[in-house]
């Protein structure tokens, strides 16, 4: 007669009975992930992040309108001349837009009181902004001391994320 190792047939046992269970744990997982319960983008909040020299008060991504607004504040302690302010998005694609208000740059931006930035004819489709869905703006500011005039031009980079409207 044959023996039979009992030691190999309760790994395979063994290997069998786990593999089963990882592979039922993969597919809830990726059930899950198949109808959105898992996307982080539902969890996360919306934010509009600057650095110190800017503080941004309030925001909104309007991709059924097309518009794009952004209610800063000064925070650089002295008036400073707005030259170019910048905005894309995260995706492939540019976000284009055209600012309405102010009416035309360079614009002085007295500190501490809040101005709002309106652009219209926006791109928000092209994009890639959804109406209900998150995304992602990002804006550069480059601005002067008026005291010291364009030749000391700086930038300023922030990101807001939001949930379009």
């Amino acid at each position: 007669m044959i023996k039979r190792s009992i030691k190999s047939q309760a790994a395979l046992e063994f290997l069998t009975t786990y593999g089963w269970a990882f592979l039922v744990i993969l597919i809830m997982i990726g059930t899950l992930a198949y109808f959105g319960i898992l996307s982080p983008s539902k969890v996360l909040p919306n934010r509009c992040n600057f650095g110190s020299e800017v503080q941004c008060l309030d925001y909104r991504i309007d991709a059924t309108g097309n518009t794009f607004r952004l209610r800063l504040k000064n925070n650089v302690g002295e008036p400073v001349s707005i030259s170019a302010i910048t905005l894309a998005s995260e995706g492939a694609t540019s976000y284009s837009c055209t600012l309405t208000t102010p009416a035309a740059l360079p614009y002085t931006f007295a500190t501490g009181i809040p101005v709002d930035f309106i652009w219209g004819t926006c791109n928000s489709a092209v994009a890639g902004f959804v109406a209900s869905e998150k995304g992602k703006v990002l804006v550069t500011i480059t601005y002067n001391s008026i005291s010291s005039g364009t030749n000391y031009a700086k930038q300023v980079k922030g990101e807001i994320y939001s949930t379009a409207i």
